[in-house]
């Protein structure tokens, strides 16, 4: 055990709760230059304390060390993009002049956001919701997950203590956490993770309709086209599916090739996978952690057993690391795999990739649009109008053309089907998190 933190007591979570409406009251009132400023205070924390945050967080989920230092490039990246556009996006929209009258729309705080935040990137997910939270004007209690409970310690010492009340950490367990969105002191609510955990969040915040976020599963599919550059694709298709040992919200899952370059991409897939280092996350030559929880080991064994009852064929992994004593699962290729396996279709967040040939574009299209889930999709081909061909027809919140498992803050990040709903980054996430007030004034004369 790395930290053990207690849970809050009731007294204490309704303390909290005080807080966070009384702060909320006051910095909806501050102007937003002075809020932006306090936020570029809050992040010089996180930048002051940096060393210290990565190797938490390496000791806390298993992230190798210099992955974990990696992290605060997007945080940083995500958090001043939204500072930049928050002006523009939080701007009244005056509408054209109308005789006799004036009109205009504001865009409003919502009050108390709750954050629940997921353990697998925790401070770029937290980040993606705090920031333009505050700079909206709302106040912020933030639920980090039992795997990362000191990440929520830290959001709450640097935007917390410019601002009592601002940002407060919750540390709480499954059955206190639905309890609070039930009583009716919060505004709206972010929750990344499981669908499962997702349709419970949503039923607790049906009950007070209020808003919320939910940014759930994933099973993001790879194609290889025809004219891709193999060597690229295959090395950005393996990272895509291994870095953070394929616990990335946007991780490939599922890879098709077109016949063209299947046994080479097989050959050269199994080449890159080979590199990987495995070990202590604070060793700075170690390249994949373990697992966050044992209990996906269980699960990719059993999606694997399962494919190859259904003809998949084993390059290479495929097995928990010998004589490894935490959650080390070796980098796994899987070939020949049918698309309704389990592996194809199931959600696992580990390092493996299932790979399907494919014969044309249109056989990879039906095959990638062929699951419940729509996060994003990536289509590695030299050809442009290719791409733009499958970015009108796939089924996803974000297509990439010879890019996979990253996140462009000037983008709307959202999903399709059980990956969730709502929106958050770009000047649509500032939307996510604010309400439209309609101003309707008279001004000519009132005539009886």
């Amino acid at each position: 055990m790395y930290v053990e933190l207690p849970y809050d007591t009731e007294p204490q979570i309704q303390l909290k709760l005080q807080s966070a409406r009384q702060a909320f009251e006051k910095w909806r009132r501050t102007p937003l230059q002075d809020r932006i400023a306090v936020i570029r205070e809050g992040l010089s924390y996180f930048e002051a304390h940096r060393d210290q945050i990565a190797e938490e967080i390496s000791s806390q989920m298993g992230k190798p060390i210099a992955q974990s230092h990696n992290e605060f490039g997007g945080f940083f990246e995500r958090a001043n993009t939204m500072l930049e556009i928050a002006p523009q996006a939080l701007e009244s929209d005056l509408l054209p002049p109308l005789e006799g009258f004036y009109r205009r729309i504001d865009r409003e705080p919502l009050g108390v956001v709750l954050d629940i935040a997921a353990w697998n990137y925790p401070l770029l997910i937290a980040v993606n919701v705090i920031v333009p939270a505050l700079a909206a004007g709302n106040s912020v209690l933030i639920k980090h997950s039992a795997k990362t409970p000191l990440c929520g310690v830290h959001f709450e010492k640097a935007f917390g203590g410019q601002v009592p009340g601002l940002v407060q950490n919750l540390i709480l367990n499954h059955k206190q956490t639905l309890k609070i969105i039930r009583t009716r002191a919060l505004d709206h609510v972010v929750f990344t993770g499981s669908v499962p955990g997702g349709r419970e969040v949503y039923r607790a915040v049906a009950e007070c309709l209020i808003a919320a976020g939910l940014e759930l599963g994933g099973k993001d599919p790879a194609y290889v086209a025809e004219d891709a550059d193999l060597a690229f694709a295959t090395a950005n298709i393996v990272d895509g599916g291994c870095y953070n040992a394929g616990q990335s919200c946007c991780a490939i899952e599922r890879v098709y090739v077109h016949r063209k370059h299947y046994d080479a991409f097989i050959d050269q897939a199994r080449q890159v996978m080979s590199t990987y280092r495995l070990g202590d996350p604070l060793d700075k030559t170690v390249t994949m952690g373990p697992l966050a929880t044992s209990t996906t080991i269980q699960l990719l064994d059993a999606q694997i057993r399962s494919a190859q009852d259904q003809g998949a064929r084993m390059v290479l992994g495929g097995k928990r690391m010998d004589q490894s004593p935490g959650n080390f699962y070796l980098p796994t290729l899987l070939v020949d795999v049918p698309n309704d396996a389990d592996i194809m279709q199931e959600e696992n967040f580990g390092p493996v990739l299932p790979v399907c040939p494919v014969e044309n574009d249109a056989k990879a299209l039906k095959m990638m649009n062929a699951s419940r889930y729509g996060l994003t999709a990536s289509v590695w081909t030299s050809d442009r109008r290719r791409a733009e061909w499958f970015a009108s027809r796939l089924n996803t919140g974000t297509v990439y053309q010879n890019r996979c498992d990253y996140l462009d803050p000037a983008l709307p990040w959202t999903g399709v089907g059980e990956s969730g709903f709502g929106v958050s980054l770009s000047r649509y996430g500032f939307h996510h998190l604010t309400r439209c007030k309609s101003i309707h004034f008279r001004t000519g004369p009132i005539q009886g």
